[in-house]
């Protein structure tokens, strides 16, 4: 029995991968618009209800914390903004691309957590948050690429190896010939994302070191995400700090005090009722 190596060609990722959905190329077309209103935005979430739920369902989780309910897609998305809105219509695009699996769940749950916070955090360390948010939820979309196509043997690596990046990445070039991070940035730039986040999901699986100049906006986003990383598997925030201050450019202070709010509401949030 011969094992499974689906040779995958870097050239020609974009062959594989999702098409991009009809909602997040109107959302793209919108926001590159200079007389594009919340309105305009609005009408968008309106037409599609999966889209119009998760605005209306996440103005109104415990990570706002509002004093009433917001019952219509208009207030909620005034509410949330711009910014909010197109980040929450990525994760429902990314969803809808692949098939739903309860290891497919657990990427998704992941990622959308680390993109919440990597938006939050971002604007104090001098980093765009749609950007931000953007990159965090985008990070193991290839993770997601690869279970489709490699299933069962796929989803073993990832339960041997996932939490670990380093390691989860040479894994997964020793055995496919490939890395999650390549497939992600090539799905990122499929869907005409920002360079920056494209960029950020090649390089997130490599050393720091290597991925981004010290000091660079780069690195300060890498380190933004790797310090996220870490708060999702179980380390505490100054331990997170003090790991992945060298070379960041910010000082650990400035980087725990970028977090430390969001990540209180996030596990506020999460509790149980």
């Amino acid at each position: 029995m011969t094992t499974m190596n689906p040779a995958l060609d870097l050239r020609n990722l974009d062959v594989d991968l999702p098409a991009r959905p009809l909602t997040l190329v109107e959302l793209l077309a919108l926001l590159n618009r200079a007389d594009s209103t919340i309105g305009d935005i609005a009408a968008l979430v309106e037409a599609d209800m999966a889209l119009a739920s998760a605005v209306v369902r996440t103005v109104n989780s415990a990570m706002f914390g509002l004093l009433r309910r917001v019952e219509t897609v208009g207030e909620a998305v005034r509410y949330l903004g711009t910014r909010e809105v197109a980040a929450i219509t990525f994760e429902i695009a990314l969803r809808a691309a692949f098939v739903p699996t309860p290891a497919m769940e657990a990427i998704w749950t992941r990622s959308s957590q680390a993109g919440l916070l990597m938006g939050r955090s971002a604007m104090a360390l001098g980093l765009d948050p749609l950007q931000a948010h953007t990159a965090g939820l985008f990070a193991r979309s290839g993770q997601a690429v690869l279970l489709v196509k490699l299933k069962t043997p796929y989803a073993e690596l990832l339960q041997a190896h996932g939490h670990d990046r380093l390691q989860l990445a040479e894994a997964e070039q020793q055995q496919y010939g490939v890395t999650h991070a390549a497939y992600g940035s090539a799905l990122c730039a499929a869907w005409g994302l920002a360079g920056d986040v494209v960029r950020y999901v090649r390089d997130h699986a490599h050393p720091a070191e290597l991925a981004a100049a010290p000091g660079s906006p780069a690195r300060r986003l890498l380190t933004l995400g790797l310090i996220v990383d870490d708060l999702l598997s179980g380390r505490t925030l100054p331990e997170a700090v003090a790991t992945h201050t060298p070379g960041s450019g910010c000082t650990g202070d400035t980087l725990e005090g970028a977090l430390a709010r969001p990540w209180e509401r996030l596990l506020t949030a999460l509790a149980p009722a």
